[in-house]
């Protein structure tokens, strides 16, 4: 696997490298010793799945505080998506600033999220899955959020959404 760093500490673009033959291809996703050699501690307890039916379907942008933050590895096993994260740590040199990148089930790649961080995605094509893996469980009543269209950020989706849930539209806008 590749692993590249962004300028959100410990967050990182990661690229699976597939064996490819005449089947299709083979790919390592996860490997705790791979993870800790760049320095992620990160071993998954939770994975979930995000069925998206239609394009620009928006999610996020959502996180959890401590002692629940979340650290999430993040790829799409169908479809494409622009993911989103924001540094919401105070002490980080990163505070407030977002990064986003393409996500695909063509090209395999995925994000790692750290604790401390909002994600969010717009999907970029119909029937696209995403995957999690999550380092602690979900517990209901921590989830928190922020706008996706937060001027605080002012992140440029690549479309505006055509779907999003009234609890996405609702979150308050970053006030800190």
């Amino acid at each position: 696997m590749k692993f590249h760093p962004t300028k959100i500490p410990g967050c990182f673009l990661i690229e699976p490298e597939p064996r490819r033959d005449d089947r299709g291809f083979f790919t390592r996703l996860y490997c705790p010793d791979e993870f800790a050699a760049v320095g992620i501690d990160f071993n998954p307890v939770q994975a979930n799945l995000s069925r998206n039916d239609k394009i620009h379907t928006l999610r996020g942008m959502h996180f959890q505080d401590p002692p629940f933050a979340e650290a999430k590895l993040v790829q799409v096993a169908r479809g494409a998506v622009f993911d989103v994260i924001v540094d919401l740590r105070p002490q980080s040199p990163a505070y407030k600033q977002w990064i986003g990148a393409e996500l695909s089930a063509d090209r395999v790649n995925q994000l790692f999220v750290p604790e401390g961080c909002a994600h969010g995605f717009l999907t970029l094509a119909a029937d696209t899955d995403v995957l999690y893996g999550m380092g602690v469980k979900y517990l209901p009543g921590h989830a928190k959020g922020y706008r996706y269209d937060d001027p605080a950020f002012a992140i440029p989706w690549p479309a505006e959404p055509a779907v999003i849930a009234p609890a996405d539209l609702n979150w308050p806008l970053f006030s800190g």
